[in-house]
Parts: C-alpha cells; structure tokens; sequence
C-alpha cells in the first residue's frame, strides 16, 4: 500500500505520518512478524507516562488488560500485596510489616522482576529474605541454589542468622584460602540452598560463579555496588539468575547515579543507560531541582523500592522498644595469627603455675585476647588504626555510615546518633581520631580521666545541640552509670563485659525515661573466639534466669587447663579473607 498524503483518517481523528516513523514502524513489524514483544520494563514506562515511544515510535495510547493489567495495578501501589504468613518451617515469628515484605518479594520472584528491600537499618531485611527463602523451598520453587553476596564482615552474621531462622535451609559459606573452585566448586555447591561468599571474592572467582544456573542473585548492603564502573559492581551483573534483590538501609547516600547503578543490577536496562539517567533525570534533579523529573522518577523506582522507616508510626506499633543484636564478626588473618600464638604459649606458662598466680595469668590472658579481637593496634600498641586489620572495625565504621545516613535523611533532629562502649581506654584513644577521619565527624570521647566540666560540655553538646557530635565513645566504668544520653538510638557494645548487668547499665544510658524512639543495641563478638564461646555460655545461663553470672571474670580463673584450651583455642573457619 501506498501513501501519498502525510495526513490519514484514524478512528475519527486526523493523524499525522512521517515518512520516518512509516519506515520505522515497516522495520519493527517485519522483525517481529506476527509476535509483538513488549518486555514488562517496556509496559511500566508506557503505564507511568515516563515514554510515549517503543523503539523511537510515537505510542498514542497504552491499555494493560489481563494478568499484565493486575500486575500493573499491584506493582504501583506496594501496599496492595496481601501480607504472607511465616512459613512453616521459620524458626521465629514476623512482625506485620516483614510479612509484607516477604510477600513483596515473593510477587516481584513470580514475575521476575528485581526487588530492592530499603528497610532502616534494625527493621529485620535479613530474617525477612530468610522467610522469602523458606516459602520458595516450601513451594518447590529451589530447585537451583541462591547466592548472597555480602561484605566479609558479615559473613558468619549470615551463616547464623540462617542456621536461627532457617536451619532447614542448607548453606555453604564460599571464602577463605582453601576454597573449592572449577569443577570442584560446582560439585560443592550440589544439594545445597544457599551459597554465601564476600564481595571481595566476586570478581576474582567470576568464572567459577558464572559456572552455575543461579535461581537467585542477593546483594546484601547493596551500597557496595553504587559505582558502577567498580570491578565487583561490573562482576556482580555478569552473573545469571532467574530473580534479583539488593538489601540495603542506603538506597541512596550521595548521588542518584548510586540509585542506578542498584537498579541497573536488578532491572538491566530499566532506568536507561548510565548517560540517559544523568540527562534524563540526575542533572535535572540534582542541578535544577526539577519537580516533574522527580515525580517521574519515583513514579518508576517505586514498585521495585520497598523502604519502611522507624519513624513512620505503622511500623513503630510492629516494633519493640529495645532490640538487642548480636554482631558477629569475623577476624582478620593479622588477628587470628595473633590470637593464636598468644593462646599457644600462655596455654603452656599457666599449665605449670598454681594458685593466685595462675589466677592472674589467666585474667592478663583474657585482656590480652580481647585486645588482639578489637585490633591488633590495641594489643602492640601502635599509634593509628587500618580497618582491614579488624573485622569488629569493618563492621563498626559501615554500620556507623548507615546509622548516620539514616539521621541525615531525618534532620538535626532525627535519629542517627549513636553511643559507642568499650572497656578499655586505650581503645578509645585510637578509635577517636579513626572515626573521625574516616566518617568525616567530630567525634566524644568520654572516659576516666575526664575532667567534670569536659564531661558536662560533652553531654550537653550530644544531649541538646541539633548540630552536635552524633558519635560518643564511652568508657564503661565512666560512662556505665549516671548519665541520661535519650538522644541516641544506637549503642554499641564494642568489646563486651562479660557481666549482663554492667552491658544493661550502659544500654539504660539510652534506654530510659525521655526516650521517644526505639534503642537499638548493637552488641559485638568475634566469631571462632574465646568472645563467642562465652557469648554462647552467657546466653544458655541467661535463659534458665537472667544474669546468673557473677560479677566480672573470675569464674573463668577456675577452669581447669582443658577447659580454659576448649574455651580459648581458635575455630580457623572464623578467619575472614581480606580483600
């Protein structure tokens, strides 16, 4: 057929054809024949009026019908998602608002399409992607193994928080020296439901990741992929996978190019190409403040961005006052050389002594290894820090950036503040100018040596000034008792006292009358160590009744030799891998 005039009579109306878009259009229908593919990331730009265009051809209308119309329904209000049970076999309960994000996921798994869970930090992503997995296993839907991808830090936090909720789940975690790769890495993997390995190891072990059909792909702290351009950002898409998700606290912490680079992971292509985004929506937004961009632009990331905050007064019904956390962390190689040579030859000296003696050994024993779990800076007393050298450190600094992040987005006058405890002084004094430097903060330091003026500037500069210090480090023994902090929601125990009552004094440095939101505590142990073991010991002890262990560490000096190896000899599984 052919056309003479540019103007043609369609469906009553006048409609102008360009010799171009004829073309165009002849080339799009002949590539397709009698199949018209419109991909669902297609389908939703068309749905929220981001395009008008398919392949530079004008769009006059869009109408959804069918399932594709559900999906489009469901997929711009995230709230419409019916909240899905605890399956079965989860070891715990959810609260409200993780049923529905657990039933989030479970709809964008269905349809294939990548989820981001933008929870605040403490509002459970992780038990909530457990959950996600224990409903698929229940569906029959594992047939192929997961992967999760995280920061070395986390590691043994993952393996037991999988092995509390989920111990039906079968995990094996990747890392170390002595990993299986190739042909051997493949046959690892057989039978098992989760593979877990460190950022750090996804580029250098891409061929052997690329080696399996992966039914899902985790990024958990997903900020760790915001620079696209960075090689385990690059690694990470070049690994296939039925469904993708990223768990982050900090969808967003300085640029929107860092929103991208999270949802070109998880939707190739969806938000254009790195060029397109910064023209189409980051310089507009970012520059000029365009409010049509922006509108546009939460328009499109909305259904794939669930993010609940503490403050929002839905989930702080669902929420307890106080949550208490353990953060386990593994050591670096330079702390667990350490640790070990310092166990071995005490082990031998205290063998042979008796009495009061052998009683001090031990308890300079304990100090010592405590020291080396910190950072092996504390225990040779050198002068400046290195974060590699520690994996508490690691982990302290990346949940120090969210929780700060977390009261930027609130204002002066949101959360984000945080109380840091150790018990040793000299601890402190490193720790001080390592934050600071690092987090680009001022930051107080409360401790023995204190004068009572210093100590009441202090308070009142974190307690009343909008614009005050939002980090404090505290001695135990001078910030234990006495002091009303209500303006922190965080605390952290950093090295722990081995007595439940002095940790709960400190915590109630927070958790008190005057406290309008929820405290969070944080509390560290190095995993494989004497920290963990007598963390187990603890908590057994505190589940028959609370706080049954004596004050301080002087049990310990009673064990005999056997027992103080078992307690302090090292699991070398708990060594993580520097990057």
């Amino acid at each position: 057929m052919k056309i003479n005039s540019h103007l043609v009579e369609f469906y009553g109306e006048w409609v102008e054809l360009r010799s171009q878009d004829i073309k165009t259009a002849q080339a799009f229908f002949a590539a397709r024949k009698d199949k018209l593919a419109l991909s669902l990331e297609d389908a939703l730009r068309l749905a929220t009026g981001d395009t008008q265009v398919i392949e530079k051809l004008p769009v006059v209308s869009f109408e959804a019908t069918g399932a594709i119309q559900e999906l489009m329904a469901t997929l711009t209000n995230n709230t419409a998602i019916a909240p899905m049970p605890a399956p079965a076999s989860f070891q715990g309960s959810l609260r409200p608002y993780q049923e529905r994000g657990v039933a989030w996921l479970s709809f964008l798994e269905r349809w294939g399409l990548g989820a981001c869970l933008a929870d605040d930090m403490g509002l459970g992503k992780t038990i909530q992607f457990i959950a996600f997995m224990l409903y698929l296993k229940e569906q029959g839907g594992l047939e192929q193994p997961t992967l999760l991808v995280c920061p070395t830090s986390v590691l043994g936090n993952w393996e037991r928080e999988v092995k509390k909720f989920g111990p039906t789940l079968k995990v094996l975690l990747h890392h170390g020296d002595k990993r299986p790769k190739g042909k051997e890495f493949i046959q690892a993997v057989k039978g098992h439901d989760l593979v877990i390995t460190s950022y750090a190891l996804i580029h250098r072990d891409l061929k052997s990741l690329q080696s399996i059909s992966w039914h899902t792909v985790v990024l958990d702290e997903a900020q760790n992929v915001k620079n696209s351009e960075a090689k385990q950002s690059q690694a990470v898409r070049q690994i296939q996978s039925s469904f993708r998700v990223a768990l982050t606290g900090t969808p967003v912490e300085n640029r929107l190019q860092e929103l991208w680079s999270i949802l070109d992971f998880l939707n190739p292509g969806y938000l254009g190409s790195r060029q397109f985004f910064q023209r189409r929506f980051a310089m507009p937004i970012e520059k000029y403040g365009d409010a049509a961009s922006l509108q546009t632009l939460r328009s499109l990331v909305q259904p794939f961005i669930l993010r609940r905050l503490k403050t929002d007064r839905d989930i702080i019904q669902d929420l307890p006052e106080k949550q208490e956390m353990t953060v386990f962390c593994g050591l670096s190689a330079a702390q667990a050389t350490l640790y070990q040579r310092l166990v071995e030859e005490s082990l031998a000296e205290i063998e042979s002594a008796s009495g009061l003696q052998r009683r001090g050994m031990i308890l300079a024993l304990l100090v010592k290894l405590k020291q080396v779990c910190n950072h092996p800076a504390q225990y040779l007393k050198e002068a400046t820090l290195q974060a590699q050298r520690s994996g508490k450190l690691q982990r302290l600094e990346e949940m120090l950036e969210e929780a700060l992040a977390e009261g930027d987005a609130e204002g002066a006058a949101g959360a984000g503040r945080a109380l840091i405890f150790t018990q040793f002084a000299e601890w402190g004094k490193l720790l001080k100018p390592y934050l600071e430097q690092h987090l680009s903060r001022e930051i107080l330091f409360l401790y023995g040596s204190t004068s009572k003026k210093q100590r009441e500037e202090m308070i009142a500069r974190f307690q009343h000034d909008p614009q005050g210090p939002p980090i404090m480090i505290l001695s135990l023994k001078a910030g234990g008792v006495g002091l009303n902090l209500t303006r922190a929601n965080h605390v952290f125990h950093f090295d722990r006292w081995w007595n439940p009552a002095v940790e709960n004094q400190a915590t109630d440095r927070v958790f008190r009358i005057g406290q309008t939101r929820n405290v969070q505590v944080h509390k560290f142990v190095c995993t494989g160590t004497l920290e963990e073991k007598i963390h187990e010991m603890i908590e057994s002890k505190k589940a028959l009744a609370e706080q049954v262990v004596g004050g301080g560490e002087e049990w310990l000096t009673e064990l005999d030799t056997d027992q103080l190896r078992n307690l302090l000899v090292l699991d070398r599984n708990a060594v993580i891998e520097e990057a």
